[in-house]
């Protein structure tokens, strides 16, 4: 079963040039995405997956969620054909010699398995160096199925798919990137290709809305962590790498897995603004400088504000009230992980990270756990987007 939404027109169509030498991006057709700099849901060092996909003769299905944009090398050749980075799907044939082409409805589909369940606002479909072998249209469907559904869990009757994208037109060597309205958690997507052909990447962006049974039964957690559905809603400074890093899972495990500022010629400072998954209760902290050793932070301050009502709202000036600094501005050492137990509790539904002049941390994590109206806020959200 599908149910339809409306969605914006595409902002590109139709095949690109061969590649004619040199720099293969130099050609490709992108845009700036709004959505883009939303959480992706689908990225794998969040724990997404792909299920499974019904033919990757040419290319592998798992190269779609793969950090990093598509890598081109026009001498690589394999036993099947050019080795594509991306998912690409053998030329689909008509029945017979007096009918030898597809049927309008025939496709390929791959089942994607979220890194986290969220909220889809925007999808990016890349046909990075897929010129002329990329699919003619695509569809992308939701569902959201408890636990860990395999493939046959997935594709059965009883699981109803909610169409995000209808089939539209895309273009190839382009990041075709689409609005999706909201309304609804997701665990799962299925992405389609009409009739076949290759796409490089998927990306899935949206906001985050974590299980509040598992997060209860967790008791402390990192709160601000990206899984546990927090992010970033702002930061003084993007140049080298995204302030989202900072609340990925995991140690960085290179400089650019972190977030690094330019070289500041002023009396200022750099900053980054959190939303905590929900209004919580803030008993220790860690910031790490993995991997960034000339270039880490000289010192860091941590402070913490407290949004008045539900704990959900997206506007950072809603009801909330003044900034409390929880860790004061600290000597931090290059590639080191510092941890600090905070003198008493700290309660908060935002955070901030100040450092000192520049440079550059790789996470933040802040441990604690939910407030009785937290939780509550967060279990109202989860049921209103029929989680």
């Amino acid at each position: 079963m599908t149910a339809q939404h409306a969605h914006p027109a595409p902002r590109f169509t139709g095949a690109a040039r061969p590649y004619g030498g040199g720099d293969p991006y130099a050609d490709y057709r992108t845009a700036d995405f709004p959505f883009a700099r939303l959480t992706d849901l689908a990225d794998r060092r969040l724990g997404a997956g792909v299920v499974a996909a019904d033919d990757e003769f040419f290319a592998e299905r798992e190269n779609l969620l793969l950090p990093g944009r598509a890598v081109f090398d026009p001498e690589h050749f394999g036993h099947k054909g050019k080795v594509m980075d991306g998912w690409e799907t053998r030329r689909r044939r008509g029945p017979s010699a007096g009918d030898p082409w597809p049927a309008q409805e025939d496709h390929d589909w791959a089942l994607i398995r979220l890194g986290t369940p969220g909220v889809v606002h925007g999808v990016v479909v890349d046909t990075a160096h897929f010129r002329g072998n990329h699919p003619r249209a695509v569809s992308v469907e939701g569902t959201s199925v408890p636990g860990t559904p395999g493939p046959e869990e997935l594709l059965s009757d009883g699981v109803t798919w909610t169409t995000l994208l209808p089939r539209t037109p895309v273009g190839g060597h382009a990041a075709n990137g689409f609005a999706v309205p909201a309304g609804r958690r997701f665990t799962h997507l299925r992405l389609s290709q009409y009739p076949d052909g290759g796409i490089a990447r998927l990306r899935v962006y949206g906001e985050v809305v974590p299980d509040p049974a598992w997060l209860e039964a967790l008791g402390t957690f990192d709160v601000v962590a990206l899984e546990n559905g927090g992010r970033v809603e702002d930061a003084s400074d993007r140049f080298y790498s995204p302030p989202a890093n900072t609340i990925r899972p995991g140690r960085s495990q290179r400089m650019d897995d972190g977030w690094e500022t330019r070289r500041r010629r002023d009396r200022g400072h750099d900053w980054i603004r959190y939303r905590l998954a929900a209004q919580a209760e803030i008993r220790a902290l860690e910031i790490d400088t993995a991997c960034l050793k000339g270039n880490s932070a000289g010192w860091a301050s941590v402070s913490v504000r407290d949004g008045a009502g539900t704990g959900t709202g997206t506007d950072e000036s809603e009801g909330a009230g003044d900034w409390r600094e929880i860790l004061p501005r600290t000597r931090l050492q290059p590639d080191t992980n510092h941890r600090f137990v905070l003198p008493a509790p700290a309660v908060g539904t935002y955070a901030r990270v100040d450092i000192f002049p520049d440079g550059g941390i790789s996470r933040l994590r802040l441990f604690g756990s939910l407030t009785g109206q937290g939780s509550a806020a967060l279990a109202a959200r989860h049921r209103e987007l029929g989680g």
